[in-house]
């Protein structure tokens, strides 16, 4: 593993596999729970009742043993209960693999074994599907792993026999060596120390079977650093350890004790110890083929009649709210129709520019014909939140709240978590008198009741995510006050920004309270698994209930702000990778760098280094299987662009172009040069600000969408290249594919395409996502 790649993809694995053969793709399951968004907004004390109510109306039925075959093929035989695998049984696909063991709800729960065709298995726990709990994996090689897993990933400690003689014991981490460990080759040489990402790193001592031994410090799988070469005889070379031999020195020290011996003449170098290291190379293992969790139920031909096979459309079916987008694209494309007086040439000319808001300037003051000009630059997010506004009450009360719930708690000791600790009914009410009590301080707001749900797996998820509790509250309950936002969606939900611009607050229905709740120990998992994954990061969700005259409950999730940074975000993007509705309603005079587009807006393709975009498709990949694990669809990846080449005349510069005055941007705004981005792939200490989706330094290549395409979702590359400093991540993670969701897809799929829409399938979904994001976002080949 080269040092750069090993850098860059630090604590990531490469277990998660993109699907394919698609002949074998089966339609979507039917097994998830048919949840119905409330439209109602009662108190919650009775939520405890109402899902009492719902399991006895859809888990509750008698549980029997019954038979299953599916019209693809694949073939059920165990316990049933209603329209779920519940209990002891076994699933056979028709591509071979094969479960027996527990089930709860059509998901693999409890105790079972996972074989695969090749001859591979498992045998162990299982949680939500996943490998998770202790386990034994054993390839088709002869490979054998026992011990922890975590979400399919070894991770914790256990022990690896490989089919070549090596055998590992000792921590793991994503699925790597990591931690302390003890490593021994066929030939029985050994090492026993330290490991960083499968590789060989920090303290250890590696002894041959020859009775020679080195201790010392490792990196990237040799010495560097202090370290210690000892003979069988008793004889020693001490000293500072590099392959550069000029930072390599040390002395030799004869057996006995002698003092080092300066004039000795020996037939022996350092350099003789990286030969002999030479070959030793930590075994990774075969990688599965497809992972158990990935294996999805298909649809059962009930006696009903009732399962449907997926809508598949190519008539091109579209609206007329999409006939308007095809008109306004072609009018920003250049259409040679001319039908506003301009010649095709000059409407051509600013083919892209307007789809972006970079209009090209009429004078020329400075530019080229056709050269992108900076977006405008927007006004400060948010009307600030003073007393007399309508929410400044709320505004006092939220503030309040997260002081108490932060501040009375110390912050957890361990990561680990209980199952309990995810109950949803681990919630806590605390009455907040105007003039105060034992517990709450007196304020000036009407009396008003705050809840805290979860509150130790919010605290836990703070510290995983390196918040400090201070500066949390400091940033939220200062003596700033908040920004409002209204929604930029069609959610109705209202946003407040910290002053800091740090932490996003919005406000969101009980509907999707209840979802973020019975996701929220997998999406716990998914975190302490994949630290660099793109998943919104929430750190608190919180009611507040007033009781005064006008009686209401606002509930709230707090998240990390994706574009909290020291650069000027030029431009956003809302990406979903489908076509109906997706295009910005503002006309082009009004779209500045707050604007959010959409995937028709998109005139771009990202190209990020190789090491970057092979972790960011790895992490998509899943972030998208988790997404659809937990029945989410209606997400999008956020992007944001700061162009980091601009002329004085506020024109973007291409990568390699000389600026047209003479001049660049200001020089007080953050620059990275190309010899700081290799610098930045190399050196780890300067990670600080930069990692997947925050700070990323890349570049974007200008595209074009041309011919009669009507809804081309990505335009043609025009090897028009820009510098850029990118930020994205997956938002809005919180719909799951309700009953309303369900009868939206059926509605819209009479009256246009059914690719085309949003409301599809979670299966669906995460494919077309994936498809469409892996077409824009490329390996920058530079």
């Amino acid at each position: 593993m080269s040092k750069e790649h090993g850098n860059t993809v630090m604590k990531a694995w490469e277990a998660t596999l993109r699907k394919t053969q698609a002949a074998k793709k089966r339609a979507n399951s039917i097994f998830g729970t048919m949840s119905v968004a409330h439209a109602d907004d009662e108190d919650e004390d009775s939520d405890h009742e109402d899902n009492k109510n719902n399991n006895n109306s859809g888990g509750g039925g008698e549980i029997y043993h019954a038979e299953q075959f599916v019209l693809n093929g694949d073939c059920y035989t165990g316990q049933w209960q209603d329209n779920f695998p519940h209990g002891h049984g076994k699933y056979l696909w028709t591509d071979g693999c094969m479960y027996v063991g527990q089930w709860h709800r059509g998901k693999k729960m409890g105790k079972g074994r996972f074989s695969w065709p090749s001859g591979a298995i498992y045998e162990g726990e299982f949680k939500g599907g996943y490998m998770d709990g202790k386990g034994t994996y054993t390839g088709p090689c002869g490979d054998v792993y026992r011990g922890q897993w975590i979400m399919n990933l070894k991770h914790g400690h256990g022990v690896r026999s490989f089919t070549n003689g090596d055998c590992y014991e000792g921590d793991w981490r994503r699925g790597l060596q990591e931690g302390n460990g003890r490593y021994q080759w066929a030939n029985g040489d050994c090492y026993v120390g330290e490991f960083k990402n499968g590789v060989i790193c920090g303290k250890g001592t590696f002894a041959w079977s020859d009775g020679n031994r080195y201790e010392g410090l490792w990196e990237d799988g040799l010495p560097k650093g202090n370290g210690t070469f000892m003979w069988p005889d008793g004889s020693f070379y001490m000293g500072n350890w590099s392959k550069d031999p000029e930072e390599q020195s040390g002395s030799y020290y004869p057996a006995g004790g002698s003092p080092p011996a300066e004039g000795d003449k020996l037939n022996w170098s350092p350099r003789q110890v990286y030969d002999l290291l030479s070959g030793h190379e930590i075994c990774t293992g075969e990688k599965v083929s497809i992972l158990p969790s990935q294996k999805k139920l298909a649809v059962w031909r009930s006696s009903k009649g009732d399962a449907r096979p997926r809508w598949g459309s190519d008539d091109g079916r579209v609206s007329v709210g999409a006939e308007r987008t095809i008109d306004r694209m072609r009018m920003l494309e250049g259409d040679d129709g001319d039908s506003g007086g301009g010649t095709g040439e000059e409407s051509g000319r600013d083919v892209g520019a307007d789809l972006l808001g970079l209009d090209v300037e009429k004078a020329n003051l400075g530019g080229f014909p056709g050269q992108l000009r900076l977006p405008k630059t927007g006004k400060k997010q948010g009307e600030t939140i003073y007393k007399g506004h309508k929410n400044y009450e709320l505004m006092l009360n939220l503030q309040l709240g997260i002081r108490h719930s932060v501040g009375r708690a110390p912050p957890p000791a361990s990561l680990d978590l209980k199952a309990s600790a995810f109950d949803p009914k681990q919630k806590l009410w605390t009455k907040f008198p105007p003039e105060g009590s034992k517990y709450t301080p007196p304020h000036q707001s009407c009396e008003f009741k705050w809840k805290d749900y979860c509150p130790l797996v919010f605290r836990t998820l703070r510290k995983l995510f390196k918040v400090d509790p201070a500066d949390y509250m400091l940033s939220i309950c200062g003596n700033d006050a908040l920004r409002e936002l209204s929604s930029p969606g069609k959610s109705g939900s209202f946003f407040y920004l910290t002053n800091d611009d740090r932490y996003m607050i919005k406000t969101i229905k009980k509907a999707e309270v209840k979802v973020l709740l019975r996701m929220l120990s997998a999406y716990y998992n998914h975190f302490r698994a994949f630290e660099n994954s793109l998943v919104t990061k929430f750190y608190g969700l919180h009611c507040v209930k007033l009781t005064g005259p006008i009686q209401r409950k606002v509930r709230f999730i707090i998240m990390g702000n994706l574009f909290c940074s020291e650069y000027t975000i030029h431009r956003r993007f809302d990406l979903k990778g489908s076509s109906l509705g997706r295009t910005t309603d503002k006309p082009e005079s009004e779209i500045d760098g707050n604007t959010i587009l959409k995937d028709l807006d998109l005139n771009f393709l990202f190209r990020l280094q190789k090491p970057w975009f092979q972790e960011f498709c790895r992490q998509i990949d899943r972030d998208c299987e988790f997404l659809e694990q937990e029945r989410i669809m209606d997400y999008s990846l956020l992007v944001g662009l700061y162009f980091r080449e601009t002329s004085v005349a506020g024109y973007l510069i291409p990568s390699g172009a000389r600026t047209p005055t003479g001049d660049q941007e200001d020089e007080g705004a953050p620059r990275l040069s190309r010899a700081d981005v290799d610098q930045l792939l190399l050196d780890p200490t300067r990670w600080a600000s930069i990692r997947l989706g925050v700070n990323m330094p890349a570049r974007v290549e200008r595209s074009i969408r041309r011919g009669s395409s009507e809804l081309q979702l990505i335009g043609e590359p025009t090897g028009e290249f820009y510098e850029v400093v990118m930020f994205f991540g997956i938002i809005d993670i919180l719909q799951d594919y309700d009953i309303s969701k369900k009868l939206e897809h059926a509605y819209k799929s009479i009256q246009y395409d059914p690719t085309s829409i949003s409301a599809v399938d979670p299966r669906q979904y995460s494919r077309r996502f994936r498809d469409f994001i892996f077409n824009v976002f490329l390996e920058d080949e530079l």
